[in-house]
Formats: structure tokens, sequence, C-alpha cells
């Protein structure tokens, strides 16, 4: 079966990657000129089952009115005239519930540690690289209340057997050395021992070069202008190449996958939310991190990646823009040298930003459509990353028409009722 898959993210990449070792003719598209070079290209680099939460929660309006008060901000809103930001945020605030918090994040940790595991699988079977390392995270707590607000996060970790230790100061010293000299700072921890952290940019380059070699066809520099429907089929996409057809088609794009379906009638809820990092050079390996840090009080990942330290967060609510904001960044700069001081060069780090596809209920969409040959892989916010393989074999399976090894009913475009 030919199948184009539109959107060479990690996400697009591992998708195309699946239906190849499925044995389908796989052809993908992108503007850009390589795989990787938009969210996937330095995001904070976390393989996080574990931390697999929905941002809509109970006291999460309360708590985001507290944020926007902050002087270093993890959340910021630039109010816009745009319905499709509203209504999003509409959604977003009836997902605010226990039992929708429960029924999301369960959902997602069922998606993230079979992800998990799929790449450690693609990792064993193929020897990919991308400065990996096994070696859990840990989300640090600098105030008790924090430390008491997870309760409901570890029920749900046991409910799905993923591990994880609840740990005083001197047990997240041990676990991540760096932290010594900012002991005084935090009181407790949550470490999940198998979660995992990689540059994702340097992943999709990698399975990119694999999925060639495998017969993928890569169609960079092309932009997709819309797609052609009819009948209940699609029947084309309009590229700068031309109309490029297929016996089945995925839509991977990201945040601009809503644009790309309104025209064909379907109502996708995922909404650009902006993330910021820096990777910067470690000076003082002695004081970086091991692997993966979070700051909770600033909602910051800082994660080691070879010899670099990236550091990624903050979520800002400003449309398409991608302009780059010195306060974000500053942000950034204050969580990593107050945890981790001496340890990274912030003054000469890279600072990028990129758009997250967010769902109002955190879950990603994955599966059919009411198109019958268009499928969809997208919405996963933060957790592209984490989500990646899993989303790519569940898809691949389900549209081989095998059943996949998880529950993906969940997962597709009918739960939002379009």
């Amino acid at each position: 079966m030919k199948i184009l898959v539109l959107g060479s993210g990690v996400v697009g990449v591992t998708s195309a990657w699946y239906l190849a070792r499925a044995g389908h003719e796989v052809t993908v598209v992108d503007r850009q000129e390589a795989a990787g070079l938009e969210t996937s290209f330095a995001n904070a680099g976390q393989v996080s089952p574990g931390y697999s939460s929905p941002w809509a929660g109970p006291g999460v309006p309360l708590k985001s009115v507290k944020w926007l008060l902050m002087k270093y901000r993890p959340f910021v809103f630039w109010p816009m005239p745009d319905p499709h930001l509203w209504r999003w945020l509409v959604q977003m605030l009836e997902n605010c519930t226990t039992p929708a918090y429960n029924r999301n994040k369960g959902r997602m940790v069922r998606l993230a540690e079979y992800s998990r595991d799929v790449l450690r699988d693609l990792r064993a079977e193929t020897g990919i690289t991308y400065d990996d390392r096994q070696q859990g995270t840990l989300q640090v707590f600098r105030t008790a209340k924090q430390l008491d607000s997870i309760a409901s996060d570890l029920a749900v970790l046991r409910q799905y057997d993923v591990p994880y230790e609840v740990m005083d100061t001197a047990a997240c010293v041990r676990a991540e050395p760096g932290l010594a000299a900012s002991a005084h700072k935090i009181v407790g921890g949550l470490r999940l021992p198998g979660d995992e952290t990689g540059d994702a940019f340097k992943f999709t380059q990698n399975l990119a070069e694999m999925a060639r070699a495998a017969g993928v066809t890569f169609l960079y520099g092309t932009t997709i202008r819309r797609i052609r429907a009819d009948g209940g089929r699609v029947t084309g996409v309009e590229t700068t190449r031309g109309v490029l057809t297929a016996d089945r088609y995925v839509a991977t794009m990201g945040s601009y996958t809503p644009a790309l379906l309104r025209p064909l009638g379907m109502r996708l809820p995922v909404y650009p939310v902006k993330g910021y990092s820096l990777t910067a050079d470690i000076t003082d390996a002695a004081r970086a991190p091991v692997s993966t840090i979070m700051d909770e009080t600033f909602k910051i990942a800082i994660t080691r990646l070879g010899d670099r330290v990236r550091v990624g967060g903050t979520a800002e609510l400003a449309g398409f823009s991608l302009r780059l904001r010195e306060p974000r960044r500053a942000t950034l700069e204050h969580s990593v040298t107050d945890m981790f001081p001496g340890s990274c060069d912030v003054s000469k780090a890279l600072f990028w930003t990129g758009l997250r596809p967010m769902t109002p209920d955190g879950t990603p969409v994955i599966g059919r459509t009411a198109l019958e040959n268009l499928y969809l892989n997208t919405g996963h916010g933060t957790l592209g990353w984490t989500m990646a393989c899993g989303s790519g074999r569940v898809l691949a399976d389900i549209m081989t028409g095998r059943t996949p090894d998880i529950a993906y009913e969940d997962l597709n475009i009918f739960r939002y009722g379009t």
C-alpha cells in the first residue's frame, strides 16, 4: 500500500519508519530541508512516561493566575482575537476536573509507557544513538506543599505499575550529585528510574536516514497547500511539487494540522503552546546533571545530553509567533543556575523556541478520521519525543489491520465529536 506522510518531525519520521517496516511504500513530505527542524529540533530531551500528565487538572485555573504573576513565569498568555484559541481554552477548562484528569493521565501514561518500551526495542534492534541515557528522571520540590500534592499522581503510577521513589533531600543529592550546591533549596523529590533522556533532533535525523535506507522517500523543501477530498476519501495533496497521490494519507504536522483539516469539515482542537530552550556546553561535569531534573516551581526540565545541558520549558500562548523573548530566557537561565550553579556557560547558550501541538485533554490524536483513507498522528504537546515511537507503532498497526498492543480506541479524533 502506498502511504503519504505529511510532516517530518519526530512523530512523522517514526510513523514512516513503522509503516515501512510493516511493508508499505512510504513517502514523507515536509517544507523544511531536513527532518526534525521545527518542534523536534531542541526540545527538553526527556523520554518521561511517568511525568506524562495533562496540563488541565483540578486547581490549574487558579495556579495559572499565580504563574502569570511570578517574576520567572512558567506560563505566559497573550490575549488575541483568535476564535480557535478561545474555543481551545474553554475545552481545556472543561477538562480541569478530577475525573477528567484521572482519565486523561491514565491514557497518557498508558501510551507513554508503551512508547518507551518500543523505543528500547528500536534501540536494541538498530543500534541507533542520540546522546541517550537510561538513568531516570528526578522531579525536585522546593516547598512541602508541592511534595504533599503528588498523592493523586502516585496513585496513577501505582495503577500502571510505574516504578517510582519519593525521596528526601539527601536522597535527591545522592541521585544527582550536582544538586549538592542547591540542596538547601530542596525539600524532596520524586524519581522515576525507568525514564530516559536523549536528543530528539539527533534521533529524528538518524532514524530518517535509516528509513531512507529502508526505502522511504523524503520530499523535503515541499510546501503542503491543501488536501483534496471527494466521496468521503482523500484524492490527493496539493503541494509545490504538484498534486501527490497515495492509497492512504497521514497528517503529522503538529500545530499546523488543524488548518489543513478545517476545509475538510474537521475541527481538531490542537493549539500551539510555545516552549523555549537553552542548550549550553558543560563547563564542570561534576556540577552538571546526570540525567533530567524537573524543577517543579518553574516547570523547567534540565537535561544532560552528552557534553551539553538542555534547559527547556515555559508555556506561552502566543499563536504561531516564533519570536524569541528575553524574559523567557531569563527564566531558563535562573532555573539551571539556581539548581546547578557553575555547571554550564549560559551566556553562550543556544536560545530556541518551538510550537508544541497541544490538545485540551493532553492526549494526542492517533488513528482514523471521517475520511476513510486519512489518518492522524498529532497533538502530543510537550510529549512528542516521549510518545513518538509508541504512537508511530500504534498508527502502523491500525493502518495495517493489526490490533495494537495497547488500547487505542480512545485516542482518535472522534472523542471530540468530530
